[in-house]
């Protein structure tokens, strides 16, 4: 059976956070092919489609925790804002 290349790129992007699987805004908008602040911009102008159990935004002591994991390599990567993640929808 083969798999879907890009189900495998998705698959090694998915992490676990507050109990949830989740994709962080950076690696969802270069699975589309946008730029993350494109992607953010979308969601924010569009809040009401996107439930609390489906994006949030990461906490500072989240972040933290997963800069000193290098889940993310370093708060640059990130450009100064507060990372969105997007879980599984139930």
């Amino acid at each position: 059976m083969k798999l879907d290349p890009l189900a495998l790129q998705a698959e090694r992007r998915i992490l676990l956070i507050r109990r949830q699987r989740i994709m962080l805004d950076y690696d969802l908008a270069a699975l589309y092919g946008v730029q993350t602040r494109a992607l953010k911009q979308a969601v924010r102008r569009n809040l009401n489609r996107f439930p609390s159990d489906f994006m949030f935004e990461l906490t500072a002591d989240e972040v933290r925790v997963m800069v000193s994991q290098t889940v993310i390599p370093g708060l640059g990567k990130l450009g100064g804002a507060a990372p969105m993640a997007f879980a599984e929808k139930n």
